[in-house]
């Protein structure tokens, strides 16, 4: 499930002139520092990792960290759950949300694999 438009537009005030988000899903630290709750924002230029609340993990309430755009978020590993490693830290999420990091990646990486437009005049 995405997330809501309200979870973007806080994620954007953080993300501030990275261009367009293309990308938001939320995940969970597995590790070091200790299991944490975080929105990951893929932009036009970078991808941010959003510390958030603690019992509201769908309000960001600093930058933890910022990597370029060309840096790999996969590949998605299987721990029981699907699992990424960014940085030093590796996140847990959804299943739901392995196609956006997949899609996030064939943006930079594979840009041919990815599907035309259906809808290129919205």
């Amino acid at each position: 499930m995405p997330v809501s438009s309200a979870v973007r537009e806080r994620c954007r005030t953080f993300v501030g002139h990275q261009g367009d988000i293309r990308y938001v899903f939320p995940a969970l630290s597995a590790g070091p520092p200790g299991m944490a709750n975080f929105l990951i924002v893929v932009t036009d230029t970078a991808i941010s990792v959003l510390a958030t609340r603690m019992l509201r993990s769908d309000r960001p309430i600093s930058v933890y960290a910022t990597y370029p755009r060309e840096t790999r978020l996969g590949p998605i590993r299987q721990a029981p759950g699907p699992v990424i490693e960014l940085g030093p830290m590796t996140f847990e999420f959804a299943e739901e949300y392995a196609a956006v990091v997949s899609a996030a990646d064939a943006e930079v990486f594979a840009p041919e694999t990815l599907p035309t437009d259906p809808l290129p005049e919205l």
